[in-house]
């Protein structure tokens, strides 16, 4: 199974380049594992509802064109379903079993994802009601799919 996280977005503190590069190196053993940054738009303070939809589209164009046409898309959203650890393990050896070679997970940037990428996207899957910066965001879900490889393998993971 090849996993993509398409995130919009750099990587700047350390430390959260550190979790990442830890959670990639666990997850070699599972599955091939790319992550793929498009640059965010700026959003100047006090912008318009208008402009912030133009900067979503922009940043939605950029991320569908990473989009492989033969991947099952997953896109982060508040207004997604909210699965369990097992739920999610299940989920992602259910696409393979069915015959999906490659996931792609994408996490929007700070105003969140266009609607045109939430429509290309095959579900939305939320992590909470609440927002989280887009760098932690790549960690939880690093982090979940390690997990959920951990559970559908039958390994001791910690709960």
């Amino acid at each position: 199974m090849k996993i993509t996280i398409l995130a919009v977005g750099k990587i700047k503190e350390a430390y959260w380049t550190k979790a990442i590069q830890e959670y990639t190196k666990r997850l070699s053993r599972y599955c091939r594992l790319d992550i793929v940054e498009i640059a965010d738009e700026k959003t100047p303070d006090g912008a318009s509802e208008t402009l912030e939809a133009q900067i979503k589209e922009k940043e939605g164009a950029k991320l569908l064109a990473k989009i492989p046409s033969d991947a099952y898309v997953i896109a982060l959203a508040i207004e997604g379903a909210m699965l369990d650890s097992v739920r999610l393990s299940e989920k992602i050896r259910q696409l393979g079993v069915r015959g999906t070679s490659h996931i792609v997970f994408i996490i929007g940037g700070s105003l969140g994802l266009s609607k045109s990428v939430l429509s290309r996207a095959n579900e939305w899957l939320s992590f909470s009601k609440m927002t989280f910066p887009h760098q932690m965001m790549r960690v939880i879900l690093l982090e979940q799919i390690y997990r959920g490889y951990r559970i559908m393998n039958h390994e001791p993971y910690h709960k």
